[in-house]
């Protein structure tokens, strides 16, 4: 068998951009992820999540390589069960934590350590994620919290509330010392000073021996920019924010339209250039 897709490395990110909206993948996108590996390409995916709560995109994805997790703040082997690398938060971090809740008393926050999630203070919005994911309840405060952290998850379902959260932790005297992001509609992160997607991407490169030009990113929301950017070719799908196809060199079909089959066979034909 022919390896026209050697050297190449596409990563994904899943909602709203490999997933369809009722989270499925589908059988046009699967068929040439498979047809894109079996020629030689190396494919995975970079996603704001844990690697815990990954196992079920793992198995219906099968990367030949390992994937990108926390917003970029680590690189996960599922098969070794062990992290490449990763980069905790700084511990002063708990400094802007306190801050919010002394602000925003009812906004929900999650401290995300490598392994687990803890809840410093539960709303609606974090209820519904445990519903969503099945993840257990695991109270905790920050006296005496000695685990090492990935990073700090702020959630709410109103819009005002993450917009407010935004502008106060951008005001804070020590917002420079962390990166921010807002991952999805009710989720706003705290996340280690220059890491994101865009800074796992040049790992995962070098640690699979892949060139940057020959890398491939695609996207869909905010905290995708960053691998958006870093690719040697950065591809956002129709249904992106245009924030995000701002920073795109190519705009593809929607995630509804077998985004991922498309950019496969866009490489293939030479519309695409790797």
């Amino acid at each position: 068998m022919d390896k026209k897709f050697s050297g190449i490395l596409i990563c994904t990110d899943l909602d709203g951009t490999l997933y369809r909206d009722d989270k499925s993948i589908s059988r046009e996108n699967s068929e040439a992820i498979e047809y894109f590996k079996a020629h030689g390409g190396i494919f995975t995916f970079i996603t704001g999540r844990m690697p815990f709560f990954s196992d079920d995109a793992y198995k219906r994805i099968q990367p030949n390589a390992p994937f990108g997790c926390i917003n970029g703040g680590g690189i996960y082997d599922h098969r070794t069960s062990k992290y490449v690398w990763q980069q905790p938060i700084d511990r002063s971090v708990f400094e802007l934590v306190e801050y919010i809740q002394n602000a925003m008393p009812d906004m929900g926050i999650q401290l995300n350590t490598f392994d687990r999630v803890y809840f410093l203070h539960d709303n609606s919005s974090c209820e519904w994620f445990r519903d969503v994911t099945g993840m257990p309840y695991l109270p905790c405060t920050l006296d005496g919290f000695d685990e090492p952290l990935a990073k700090i998850v702020f959630s709410d379902f109103e819009e005002e509330a993450i917009s407010h959260i935004a502008e106060l932790l951008a005001a804070h005297p020590r917002a420079d010392e962390f990166d921010f992001i807002r991952s999805e509609r009710s989720l706003y992160e705290i996340l280690p000073k220059g890491v994101d997607k865009g800074t796992v991407l040049p790992r995962m490169a070098e640690y699979m021996g892949i060139s940057m030009e020959r890398t491939v990113a695609i996207g869909d929301y905010n905290n995708d920019i960053g691998m958006i950017r870093a690719a040697g070719l950065g591809i956002a799908v129709a249904n992106a924010r245009e924030e995000v196809k701002a920073a795109a060199d190519h705009v593809t079909v929607s995630n509804e339209q077998h985004a991922i089959a498309h950019i496969i066979s866009d490489i293939e034909s030479g519309k695409l250039k790797v």
